[in-house]
């Protein structure tokens, strides 16, 4: 009998949560590269909207979705964990509810192995609960860990949580070889030196938009990232490649929306990311693709402004993160005075909206002051763009992360509760006191420029 594996995507545990094309890609891949070992999978997507039961459930409020296949998750407020009891905001449980996910996990008698995986490593309470309950429900199946907090606080995961095996990396190749240490071997053999499968994303039970990588890693070592840790090696998929998947969802599954997951997608554009583009605008599939995770602004050039505008993207980010450029000198070294205004300046002429350009603009980091969060609100706001205020959170393995220990009045290094980017914990009460003036100032801007727009 062909062996079932449980993959399983956890609930969120946060004061807020949003689905902005946020998709466990990592377990989707994962998911693709089991069933071509010859495994059937059964994927329980905790955070699942469209879960049939979830929404026949007249006592649950339907989650708001909003353009592009974004929205909002099922939620539940639930008590706060100990350690963040004296946060005056509430605290809840994104996602499905216990009883669907333990009827989930019954509608496998058997599984060979139960594989979970992790994203913030705040989040690891819903971690915990998962594995608990599969453990509960499969006694004597193994339990595998894996993912991104897995992977920064693998100790604490060690130490805290109950998976019979915690695994760092992302090399599907290891995770067969733990299998096969727990005697469940691969159905099929095949040779690796063929293309990757697609990830699973017919799994889900609908398909709002596809994520899309074209690369993994950066080159780049800015101070508060980890993707030098996590992806230390990175790759690139040739532009036909990147071609094909999006033709397949579109064609297949009649997907419009595409998010790029890449954390440098501009990076050595010319033989990649503009041969991708000049393709896609050839055959005039009128798809809207979105950026998230943020593109280097000294990357952008009028082409690619052009090109990008002309193929459908929708949603444009840039790694601003501060207008200091004394501070960027010690935190990124990605970006001089005189790149953000030409990037912006590009796109706009390009034909994007204020709206749809923003800068991203950090906020909370060790040492920084109010009034470089106010200058750069305000530097943003000069350049016709929109600013977004991302909320740092201290991250192991990062550059920045001893120094992060020595501003938080939070035990950092013991609790990853206290990595929650929610509580600002390298500022002090009163810098995040000023917090509501900031978040006003940035309304104000993307309401004037809404209006301006009608």
């Amino acid at each position: 009998m062909t062996p079932t594996i449980i993959l399983i995507n956890p609930w969120i545990y946060d004061f807020a949560a949003y689905d902005l094309w946020s998709k466990p890609l990592g377990l989707l891949y994962l998911a693709g590269y089991l069933r071509r070992c010859g495994f059937k999978i059964h994927l329980i997507d905790c955070l699942d909207v469209h879960h049939p039961k979830m929404k026949a459930d007249p006592s649950m409020k339907m989650p708001t979705r909003r353009s592009y296949g974004t929205g909002k998750y099922w939620r539940k407020k639930i008590p706060k964990p100990s350690p963040l009891k004296d946060i005056p905001r509430p605290y809840s449980r994104y996602g499905l509810s216990f009883k669907i996910f333990e009827e989930e996990l019954n509608k496998i008698r058997r599984p060979a192995a139960i594989l979970v995986t992790s994203l913030m490593t705040y989040w690891y309470p819903g971690v915990s609960e998962a594995i608990s309950l599969a453990k509960k429900k499969h006694p004597g199946v193994p339990v595998i860990l894996g993912g991104i907090y897995a992977n920064l606080c693998y100790d604490h995961a060690l130490k805290n949580l109950e998976a019979d095996r915690v695994i760092k990396g992302n090399d599907p190749r290891f995770l067969l070889q733990v299998l096969s240490d727990f005697g469940i071997t691969t159905p099929v053999s095949f040779s690796d030196s063929g293309y990757a499968p697609y990830p699973a994303f017919d799994l889900l039970t609908r398909i709002d938009y596809i994520c899309l990588l074209a690369s993994t890693g950066c080159p780049y070592r800015c101070r508060y990232c980890a993707s030098h840790f996590l992806n230390p090696h990175p790759t690139r998929r040739e532009p036909d490649e990147v071609l094909d998947e999006i033709l397949y969802w579109h064609k297949d599954f009649g997907i419009r929306d595409f998010s790029f997951y890449d954390d440098a997608l501009l990076i050595d554009s010319d033989d990649h990311f503009m041969v991708l583009l000049e393709r896609l605008e050839r055959l005039q599939l009128n798809l809207r693709f979105h950026t998230p995770n943020a593109l280097h602004v000294k990357k952008i050039t009028r082409d690619i402004a052009v090109l990008m505008h002309r193929t459908g993207f929708r949603t444009i980010r840039l790694g601003l993160e501060t207008s200091n450029f004394t501070m960027h000198r010690d935190l990124d070294n990605k970006i001089t005075e005189g790149d953000f205004e030409r990037a912006a300046h590009l796109l706009l002429k390009a034909g994007f909206t204020c709206s749809q350009v923003g800068a991203y603009i950090l906020i909370g980091l060790p040492g920084q002051s109010v009034l470089s969060v106010t200058d750069t609100i305000n530097f943003v706001a000069r350049t016709g763009t929109t600013p977004f205020l991302s909320e740092y959170s201290p991250i192991p393995h990062t550059f920045l992360w001893k120094e992060a220990l020595s501003h938080s009045k939070f035990d950092l290094a013991s609790e990853p509760l206290f990595h929650n980017n929610t509580l600002l914990p390298c500022w002090d009460d009163s810098q995040k006191k000023e917090l509501p003036r900031l978040r006003k100032r940035v309304l104000e801007i993307r309401q004037r420029y809404r209006g301006s727009q009608h």
